[in-house]
């Protein structure tokens, strides 16, 4: 890892239909790129706007050493464009940040002088969010409490993707084939010498989230199936205790007809009971679907994201898409 004036760092930024915001955000970084003494340079990664995102990206940076753009031949996901910026990057270290500027620069920048004291991973920690309801905090809060117990990796809680990782990170990363990858928990599960720099994240500068919380609950689902086999060993578990409890009603149905003589009533609660179990049971099988379904995107070894063009700003002969820098390159894995 380089540590003197010379060291080079790659800001990595997917976009997604996020032309009302790059005029802002790229006169954030120019201005975020001058006060910095290291090489900084963008890798924007177009995740099949549909919008005029990647004609501005081009617009805005032609001629300005330092950016360059991987346009997906559609929309793979944000882990997806993610992943394309790390196998991208060349640079000592890269800062994984949102286009949104709710991942503030001046963190990122003190993100680069922790890296700089020796630690490999920086990521950044959310200790006030705001423009988020008070659903949205409670379910982030527990979810990252709860893939880190079921998951048993030493994963950060109140975290995002927003984090600093250095040369040998991602090397590390790169060699990972996953067809769905949850990048936050990878990353945690590489180790290596990490810390956090609490800051308070502020709302959209402008333009929607293009993250609902659909998109966010599938975040959810792929980071713990991904990282944990707990949902399953605890549907065998849940399984057992109700065979359990059923043998023991039996038992009791018995005793109390042939025994006691009683007459056995309350029909319409068994009714109840039985559509719970039934529910029970449709849940857990939902979930080993879900491990299925995970496995056959496993198997079936297709590219994990098609690139259309890459564009560098810096390229004298690039004229905004007509004659970019074309690396029609699928990802090897």
């Amino acid at each position: 890892m380089s540590t003197s004036t010379e060291s080079s760092v790659s800001l990595i930024i997917p976009l997604f239909n996020e032309e009302e915001m790059l005029p802002l955000l790229i006169s954030e970084l120019e201005v975020f790129k001058g006060k910095r003494s290291e090489m900084i340079g963008v890798i924007f990664v177009d995740d099949g706007s549909t919008d005029k995102t990647a004609s501005e990206v081009f617009r805005l940076t032609k001629g300005i050493p330092g950016y360059q753009v991987i346009r997906f031949s559609r929309n793979f996901g944000h882990q997806m464009a993610i992943s394309a910026g790390i196998k991208r990057c060349q640079t000592d270290a890269a800062i994984i940040l949102d286009a949104d500027l709710q991942d503030p620069l001046d963190i990122a920048g003190k993100m680069i002088d922790t890296w700089k004291k020796g630690y490999e991973v920086v990521y950044g920690v959310r200790s006030v969010r705001s423009e988020v309801s008070v659903a949205e905090r409670l379910t982030a809060h527990w979810f990252y409490r709860l893939f880190r117990s079921l998951s048993e990796i030493n994963a950060p809680v109140d975290t995002g993707d927003f984090r600093l990782i250095s040369r040998p990170v991602i090397e590390a990363f790169n060699t990972f084939e996953e067809q769905q990858p949850y990048v936050r928990g990878l990353i945690a599960w590489l180790g290596f010498s990490q810390t956090g720099i609490e800051y308070e994240r502020p709302g959209r500068a402008a333009g929607k989230t293009k993250y609902p919380f659909r998109r966010r609950l599938q975040l959810a689902i792929d980071g713990l199936t991904s990282f944990s086999a707990k949902p399953l060993k605890l549907a065998v578990n849940l399984g057992v205790l109700i065979a359990t409890g059923s043998i023991i009603g039996l038992f009791w149905v018995l005793i109390t007809k042939y025994v006691l003589g009683t007459a056995i009533t309350g029909w319409a609660s068994l009714i109840f009971a039985a559509f719970f179990f039934g529910g029970i049971q449709l849940f857990f099988l939902g979930i080993v679907g879900t491990y299925v379904a995970r496995v056959y995107d496993e198997v079936k070894r297709r590219p994990r994201f098609v690139i259309k063009e890459i564009w560098d700003s810096g390229n004298k002969s690039a004229s905004g898409g007509s004659n970019p820098v074309n690396q029609r390159l699928n990802d090897p894995n």
